[in-house]
């Protein structure tokens, strides 16, 4: 795993561990925001809950080196029960709002943590977990309010402090160019699949839309320009008769992407699932396609991988960071690679069991424990720089 994450840089934190150890026990305190719990679970949140499920496991068998870790949340949330972890209610409001008023006046001069990219703007003792630059990059898939709130605060936040979090080597070579930060001031934690292994599929979803014991494509994701979703349309436009089902799951937050339009038809759309269907799909697709412009990491062609499914991917740089040579890929501006990528898997069953085969033992170089773990290792290195 360290070869993955070679960008990320160690220096340092041997020190802080001797330096750690001399702090008193109040001092060792980490308070994480805990705002995403509130949250639909997508890419972010699902990282967020998962390395914050796994830091609890670690942490009540007796690792962390007596850092204590404290979840606050606005109140009336409903928060996971943990074994060594405190989950505190606190503030009086929620959303953007508690994010900016209660809860950097609990925190006060307390280390806060974030897996997420934003916390307080007036807050300077805390890290966040920045997962890409596409709103930089890519700001057209944005709306207006959201890329001015989002610049200014994520800016803000990661110039004034000691480290910044992100999952990718491409997203801290990103985030460095993007927002002016030396590398020597970004970690690389990394992401999971593993929430995948505590659910059986459900395979009612494969009844409900007509798609037992039928051979499909499957893409899921939010279908906003970034996604380029209009690249499969155009793929089963361009094979015609010959096309393949292609089903789409996921759903679109309307306050802060722009919806992309589709071709009538094209997709057979299955909207928001839950994590039993999910697996339910992606055990039962003939293969698993990832058209995206633009990813920090990219979670459903790992979800794919670990289950077995052959993957179709876009030829950006984290995605193949993550999928190495287990996928096939394709330029996201040509549909017409795509096409022939579509072709070839649905026609070559021995293509399929490869790639199968080779994307299962791809999945084996990623957990959600390592990422808690690396995550652990940044927080007593921020408890020491800060």
């Amino acid at each position: 795993m360290e070869s993955i994450l070679g960008f990320a840089q160690d220096h340092g934190q041997s020190r802080a561990h001797s330096e750690s150890m001399a702090r008193p026990a109040s001092s060792r305190t980490v308070f994480v925001n805990g705002r995403f719990l509130g949250q639909r679970i997508t890419g972010i949140q699902r990282y967020a809950r998962e390395v914050l499920a796994e830091l609890d496991e670690i942490l009540a068998a007796g690792e962390g080196n007596g850092i204590n870790i404290r979840v606050l949340t606005p109140r009336g949330i409903s928060a996971p029960v943990f074994r060594a972890i405190t989950v505190e209610p606190c503030g009086r409001f929620e959303g953007h709002l508690w994010e900016q008023w209660d809860l950097p006046w609990r925190v006060r001069d307390g280390l806060l943590f974030s897996f997420c990219p934003t916390g307080p703007f007036v807050k300077k003792r805390q890290v966040v977990t920045v997962h890409d630059t596409s709103v930089s990059r890519i700001p057209t898939a944005f709306s207006r309010r959201f890329r001015i709130w989002y610049e200014l605060v994520v800016r803000s936040i990661i110039r004034r402090s000691p480290l910044t979090v992100t999952v990718s080597r491409f997203s801290a070579g990103e985030i460095a160019e993007c927002y002016g930060i030396e590398p020597g001031r970004l970690r690389i934690a990394t992401e999971g699949w593993q929430h995948l292994n505590r659910v059986s599929p459900d395979t009612g979803i494969l009844d409900r839309h007509n798609l037992a014991g039928k051979a499909f494509a499957l893409a899921v994701g939010s279908p906003t320009p970034n996604k380029n979703f209009s690249a499969i349309v155009q793929a089963l436009e361009l094979l015609g008769t010959a096309a393949p089902c292609c089903v789409a799951a996921g759903t679109v937050d309307p306050d802060v992407f722009r919806v992309a339009r589709f071709a009538p038809n094209a997709i057979v759309r299955v909207g928001y699932v839950s994590d039993e269907e999910l697996k339910a799909l992606y055990q039962s697709a003939s293969c698993f396609i990832f058209p995206s412009f633009f990813e920090g990491f990219g979670i459903p062609p790992l979800e794919a991988m670990a289950c077995g499914c052959p993957v179709l991917a876009s030829k950006t740089p984290a995605v193949r960071e993550v999928c190495g040579d287990a996928a096939l890929y394709f330029d996201p501006n040509r549909p017409d690679e795509l096409a022939r990528l579509l072709h070839d898997v649905f026609a070559d069953p021995e293509l399929r069991r490869r790639l199968s085969a080779a994307g299962l033992e791809q999945a084996k170089r990623y957990s959600w424990r390592e990422g808690a773990r690396l995550n652990l290792k940044f927080m007593e290195e921020a408890l020491c720089r800060s």
